[in-house]
């Protein structure tokens, strides 16, 4: 590190919690987030502002005037780009250190097969059901931790499985992949806008914490094994605490 990123990262280094070290592990990191919308926009300044080394963005959809209501990394003058080209211009103008690798087409199983053993955490910034199962699925059986949020109307909600250990469930243990909700999107329902991006900020601190190796012996209380759910109406945050589903179609049986 050297002292032009002493200077940046000044305000981290100066926790008690941190150290070089952990800013070390930090920049040498690399995070794969799924989505650059209304949770991904958020969280990508955010890794990018702290330094993650390498960031890659997939994001299959293009910018359009709708999402400028939440979707902090684009502008109006980047309506019709590929949300991740516009998200690697967001990044670059914040912190040129940071290397972006934008894939501007969908996150299918190919593609989570080939990224998600590459990175060192996975953020899922997706709002379709059955990819958040796909991107379980492959983190899982990769061994990689996932953050995953969701934010819809005025609810939110974020945990984070880390496969890693032994006792963390995964999603599918909270979210049986055969008991599908009622489509649930906000393009027709609605998001609060703060509220997806407080859930964005918040997935973006869980994987900084995770990559800079912050852990119980710093203070740290991660959210592997707890369900943060947060009502924007009134800002009241419930933490639920989860286990693995001894009959869990994905991690069952599994170490």
């Amino acid at each position: 590190m050297d002292d032009s990123q002493r200077l940046r990262y000044s305000r981290h280094l100066l926790l008690d919690e941190w150290s070089e070290d952990a800013q070390e592990r930090l920049l040498a990191s690399h995070a794969l987030v799924i989505g650059a919308g209304g949770l991904g926009a958020p969280a990508l300044m955010y890794l990018a502002s702290a330094g993650v080394g390498r960031i890659t963005v997939v994001d299959h959809d293009t910018v359009d005037l709708t999402n400028l209501q939440r979707q902090i990394a684009h502008t109006t003058d980047r309506v019709g780009l590929p949300k991740a080209d516009s998200a690697r211009q967001a990044l670059a103008q914040l912190n040129p250190g940071v290397q972006v690798h934008a894939l501007a087409q969908a996150a299918d199983e190919s593609l989570l097969r080939t990224w998600v053993p590459k990175a060192d955490v996975v953020l899922d910034c997706t709002d379709r059901f059955d990819i958040r199962h796909l991107i379980n699925r492959v983190c899982r059986e990769s061994g990689v931790p996932l953050v995953s949020a969701a934010a819809l109307r005025f609810d939110g909600q974020i945990s984070v499985y880390d496969p890693r250990q032994p006792q963390s469930p995964c999603y599918a243990c909270l979210f049986p992949p055969d008991a599908p909700p009622e489509e649930a999107r906000c393009a027709l329902l609605g998001v609060f806008a703060p509220l997806v991006g407080m859930m964005g900020v918040v997935q973006a601190g869980e994987a900084i914490k995770l990559l800079a190796g912050l852990d119980a012996s710093a203070g740290q209380v991660p959210l592997t094994g707890r369900l943060l759910m947060v009502d924007g109406r009134s800002w009241q945050v419930t933490a639920l605490s989860v286990r693995r589903d001894p009959a869990c179609p994905v991690c069952a049986g599994r170490p």
